[in-house]
C-alpha cells in the first residue's frame, strides 16, 4: 500500500483546498491511502526561535510523517497570483535543519493541486511551487494536473465535492499520482 501525505495550504474553516484534499483522499484508488496532515500550529519561521527552542513540535511531527510516506500532495491556494506565504513558511520549517532536506524531500514524489474561487484554478501558484520543489530535490509529478476554478460552485456548504466533472478530474489525478508514486 502506497501512503501519500496530503497537506492543504490553508487552515481556514471552510477552505476549498481542505475540501479538495478530502475529496482526493476519498477518491484514492485501491493500493493508495492519502493521509491528511495540516500546517496548523507551525509558527512563522524565526532563526532565533529555532536556535533557542529547536524545531516546533508541529513541524517536527509533519517532517516525520512526510519522511515515512511514499509521496507528498500539496493542495495549494493561490494568493495574489502566487503561492501562499503561510504554506511556504511551513515548508521552510520542514527544511530545518538543512541536513534533513534529503530525508524529508529528497527524491520524494510530489504532486500539486489546488482550488480557487477565481477563474485561474491555481495555475500560477502551482507553477510558483516548482522552483521550491526543484531546490528541495523532489520528484515532481507532471501528469494530469488538477486546477479547480470557481470553487464555490463545485463544493456544497459542507465542503463536499458536488461537481461530477471535477470529481472525475480529481479521480484521474489521484490515480495518475498513485501510479507515479508506486515503487
Amino acid at each position: 500500500m502506497s501512503v501519500v501525505v496530503g497537506i492543504a495550504g490553508s487552515v481556514r474553516s471552510g477552505s476549498f483546498n481542505v475540501s479538495l484534499l478530502r475529496a482526493i483522499a476519498e477518491l484514492a484508488p485501491d493500493g493508495c491511502r492519502v493521509e491528511i496532515a495540516s500546517i496548523a500550529g507551525i509558527p512563522l519561521y524565526d532563526g532565533d526561535l529555532e536556535a533557542s527552542h529547536g524545531i516546533p513540535p508541529a513541524a517536527a511531527a509533519l517532517k516525520d510523517r512526510i519522511a515515512a510516506a511514499d509521496g507528498l500532495l500539496l493542495v495549494t491556494p493561490e494568493y495574489n497570483n502566487s503561492l501562499p506565504g503561510t504554506f511556504k513558511n511551513a515548508i521552510d520549517w520542514l527544511t530545518r535543519p538543512s541536513a534533513d532536506i534529503p530525508r524529508v524531500f529528497g527524491g520524494r514524489a510530489v504532486a500539486l493541486a489546488g482550488a480557487t474561487p477565481g477563474p485561474g484554478g491555481t495555475r500560477l501558484s502551482q507553477t510558483a511551487w516548482l522552483a521550491v520543489l526543484r531546490v528541495l530535490g523532489t520528484r515532481p509529478f507532471f501528469g494530469r494536473g488538477l486546477y479547480v476554478s470557481d470553487a464555490a460552485k463545485v463544493f456544497d456548504a459542507a465542503g463536499r465535492l458536488t461537481d461530477e466533472r471535477v470529481r472525475d478530474q480529481a479521480q484521474k489525478f489521484i490515480a495518475g499520482f498513485a501510479a507515479f508514486v508506486k515503487p
